[in-house]
């Protein structure tokens, strides 16, 4: 059966993706950005409201997977903290300036993490041998891969997803994301042979304006849409 995570980066996503009948989501923050880890706030939150499983972002900063030992012990402390907030899995990932994994860094992470559920998150995208890091991550016990198939979405990438899961063989979960939706789900599922996908399903929210948008500080917000999620789990699980 089909699984769909979504990408929930406020409170209003997270309980949007419970209410449209989503398996999963993956709480982050800073979409623009590619996604950061969120507030110790916003987990306790979406905690307390949420029964569905609950897999947290870690990602310091905007820009490389390639991080310092000081971004590394922000990560080991942000993990520790989601581990005891009660959330289900963390979505890590660190990269070498070879682009390839860091696996010093994802074990140190690994550990941290201490039995939670572990995805490698789309720093996947940027290695050089994306063949060698599925071999790393499984001897790792990483439980899943996030990947747009290193293409800008993941329909664009779905012949290599396809590759990927081939050769996974069922020992990793292989989870495409990056620009899904209700129009190209089932091209995706179908090519790729994925049994977990990862979208955001989001709109904007528009609230009255007093004034003129400032850029950067626009009045309105992004955030996940019950009914594109429903959409979405219709197709799936017709």
């Amino acid at each position: 059966m089909p699984l769909l995570e979504i990408c929930a980066a406020n409170l209003q996503s997270a309980l949007a993706a419970q209410r449209a009948g989503a398996h999963r989501i993956e709480l982050c923050c800073g979409l623009d950005g590619g996604g950061l880890t969120p507030s110790p706030g916003l987990l306790r939150e979406v905690r307390r409201q949420l029964s569905i499983p609950i897999h947290v972002l870690i990602r310091p900063r905007e820009g490389n997977f390639c991080y310092t030992p000081d971004e590394l012990a922000i990560m080991l402390d942000d993990i520790r903290f989601c581990r005891e907030a009660g959330a289900e899995g963390v979505v890590i990932g660190a990269l070498n300036q070879h682009g390839q994994l860091d696996i010093p860094m994802m074990q140190a992470m690994i550990d941290a993490a201490d039995g939670l559920d572990v995805t490698c998150h789309r720093a996947f995208d940027y290695t050089t041998d994306p063949q060698q890091a599925l071999e790393d991550l499984i001897q790792l016990g990483v439980h899943r891969i996030l990947s747009s198939g290193q293409a800008v979405t993941a329909f664009e990438g779905r012949f290599l997803l396809q590759k990927i899961v081939e050769k996974a063989a069922g020992r990793i979960r292989i989870m495409p994301g990056a620009g899904l939706s209700a129009k190209n789900i089932l091209e995706v599922a179908d090519t790729t042979g994925a049994v977990e996908f990862h979208l955001t399903g989001r709109s904007k929210v528009v609230q009255p304006n007093p004034g003129g948008d400032i850029p950067g500080l626009e009045w309105w917000y992004w955030a996940s849409e019950e009914a594109k999620i429903q959409e979405v789990l219709r197709l799936l699980h017709p």
